[in-house]
């Protein structure tokens, strides 16, 4: 069994006529220890599909495991013990509380998981060891992006979900990010899951899934990722 299996996944808003489909039977795997690349354009289910996976969201009906886990059929206990503790998250914008500094912004999400990591280091693995007693408004947003990083990796969770992690970021600062979470992904052994409309990035991959009207069109793997740094786009 995969680490992750999303299988024949509907998400239906609606009833009726006016039932619309967001997922309309999606199906991806993704093994453990993967950098997994979620490619499409706006609209295409990307998102859905994440929400679903990180406990945040709900299917209409499909299977969805993790780790051997059904959390599609989950009460919702069961999906806040999951978020809690397994699962990181890392979105588009920053989502930081504004008036705590970056290491209390950290110390928020290792305050509720049970085997969390050291706040501190975790900030310091980011390149941020200089900045920790600094409030959100006083860093630039490639930094604001790496504390948000080192908050969802401060819970030592199995599975980083990233919602288009750089589209609040300039070109080199969106590099950096991209690299940092290559870096992770292969000195931690995470699981990784980026959603990106970018298809440029796709090279970095080990895993490549593609999204198109909630369907996953093609999923490709790639045994020699390309290094961040040698991707121009």
């Amino acid at each position: 069994m995969a680490y992750i299996e999303f299988s024949n996944v509907i998400k239906a808003y609606g009833t009726g006529e006016a039932e619309i489909h967001a997922l309309d039977g999606a199906s991806f795997t993704v093994e453990r220890g993967e950098l997994a690349i979620i490619l499409g354009a706006s609209g295409a289910g990307k998102t859905t599909a994440l929400n679903i996976l990180g406990g945040m969201d709900t299917a209409t009906s499909g299977s969805v495991t993790v780790d051997g886990r059904d959390i599609s059929h989950a009460n919702e206990g069961e999906l806040v013990s999951y978020r809690r503790a397994d699962v990181g998250f890392v979105f588009q914008f920053y989502n930081l509380v504004p008036n705590l500094t970056a290491l209390e912004n950290v110390e928020l999400a290792a305050q509720i998981c049970p085997d969390s990591l050291d706040p501190a280091e975790t900030l310091a693995k980011v390149g941020l060891e200089a900045r920790m007693d600094n409030f959100p408004a006083q860093l630039s947003g490639g930094e604001q992006q790496r504390v948000a990083i080192a908050r969802a990796l401060a819970k030592n969770p199995k599975l980083l979900l990233c919602d288009e992690p750089t589209g609040a970021l300039d070109y080199q600062t969106g590099k950096q990010i991209l690299q940092l979470l290559q870096d992770t992904c292969r000195r931690e052994g995470i699981t990784v899951i980026i959603i990106t409309h970018n298809s440029a990035l796709a090279p970095m991959a080990d895993r490549l899934i593609r999204f198109k009207s909630g369907k996953v069109t093609d999923e490709t793997l790639q045994p020699s990722p390309t290094p961040i740094e040698q991707i121009e786009w």
